[in-house]
């Protein structure tokens, strides 16, 4: 294996004639880029050029192709200089500091992909990013109510992992309705105790509470439901779990203990949709764990005939050219396999699912990060309304006595 490192200090190379305190060493390493954790993987094809003196990284793309080297092995057993070059300590701290560098590069693989390897020339998913589509879905869903006229408003539950961005999917679908970033404070970061809570999207102009409802609850763990049950979760589910309940691992959900239990729910109790919320930057991690919890709670709830989307949070962390700009978020190569990854995680189609940039450090809105966060809205009241087209019941002409 072709391991290579220059010193950059001949008189032909081009950053040497510019500046001769510039030391560049280049390292060149295989087209299979893995993290050090063994956990991801993705396209590398150029080396990485970096700058000792100001920490600068470039990706070089070159005519040839570039001989395969396993990135760990490199880091673990750092290349030999092609020419002779004086090993003084100085020296070895630089390759020191490189070697830092690229074990930093590995752990944020896909930020550093090249556009021409990660971006396909025309999106994979038509999307209109105007003013006028964002203004447009803001009219379609504060206007939206439920096709059962004893429904006043479809009720989403949220379910992902610890730190998928389900509070922040919340705050920054409220951020759109109120023209400024909100965040609202974490309901599912402790394992001891956590709370159902709901949040009623509003419409800040109007001041009128849409036809949209949010549930958020503890985040699941990949070693299986932890604190919170399946038999919890179904209870939500079903309408038996009363606003503002706190659940405790040792004292799960049942009609005599839980204060408030609705033996008796109706159709405005229940969950009409539920929403998974999977981090992108984190599929391929411990799949095995989060597959077997998904798969499984997908059994139960599609018995109990809701229907299920998936919120595929973070992708801003994956590409970087959609952390730029969310234009670029369906011409993304990188997405797109995430996608394709997390419906195989889930067994489901890719059609049940939609990328999401959340507000997370900004302090403005920013139209196109609306409209993405908007159709995922629109895709989720999709599928609550085919809830209640199933369970609002068929006028047969006769009238029954219940």
């Amino acid at each position: 294996m072709k391991k290579t490192w220059d010193s950059g200090c001949s008189s032909s190379d081009p950053a040497n004639s510019t500046s001769q305190r510039h030391s560049y060493m280049r390292f060149t390493f295989g087209q299979s880029l893995a993290t050090t954790s063994q956990t991801t993987a993705s396209t590398f094809p150029y080396p990485i050029v970096v700058d000792s003196k100001d920490k600068t990284t470039s990706i070089i793309k070159e005519t040839e192709p570039t001989p395969s080297v396993s990135l760990q092995e490199l880091l673990l057993t750092p290349g030999q200089p092609t020419a002779d070059v004086n090993k003084s300590k100085r020296q070895q701290g630089r390759l020191g500091g490189v070697n830092r560098k690229l074990r930093y590069l590995a752990s944020r693989a896909p930020l550093f992909s090249s556009r021409a390897e990660s971006n396909f020339d025309s999106p994979w998913r038509n999307m209109e990013w105007t003013e006028e589509r964002k203004t447009s879905l803001m009219e379609m869903i504060s206007s939206y109510r439920p096709s059962c006229e004893d429904v006043a408003q479809a009720r989403v539950l949220l379910l992902g992992p610890v730190g998928s961005g389900k509070s922040s999917f919340i705050s920054s679908v409220q951020s759109v309705f109120n023209g400024r970033v909100t965040n609202r404070a974490m309901v599912g970061s402790f394992a001891s105790s956590f709370t159902k809570k709901t949040f009623s999207i509003r419409h800040q102009k109007r001041g009128d509470v849409t036809g949209l409802v949010l549930c958020d609850m503890m985040g699941l763990t990949t070693e299986g439901m932890s604190g919170l049950t399946l038999h919890d979760i179904l209870s939500v589910i079903k309408g038996h779990v009363p606003e503002g309940h706190k659940f405790s691992p040792d004292q799960p959900v049942s009609s005599s203990e839980t204060v408030g239990y609705v033996k008796r729910p109706s159709l405005q109790d229940k969950i009409h949709c539920v929403a998974f919320v999977v981090d992108a930057s984190k599929v391929m991690t411990n799949a095995t764990g989060l597959s077997i919890t998904f798969k499984k709670l997908r059994e139960h709830i599609s018995d109990l005939g809701v229907h299920q989307v998936v919120l595929l949070t973070h992708v801003d962390q994956i590409c970087s050219e959609t952390a730029k700009d969310a234009t670029n978020v369906y011409k993304s190569r990188i997405i797109q396999d995430m996608m394709k990854k997390t419906a195989d995680l889930l067994g489901m189609s890719t059609s049940y699912i939609v990328p999401v940039k959340n507000y997370s450090s900004e302090l403005d809105v920013d139209v196109n990060t609306d409209v993405l966060i908007l159709s995922a809205v629109d895709h989720i009241l999709q599928y609550a309304d085919l809830y209640f087209q199933d369970s609002t019941p068929k006028n047969t002409g006769s009238k029954l006595d219940l």
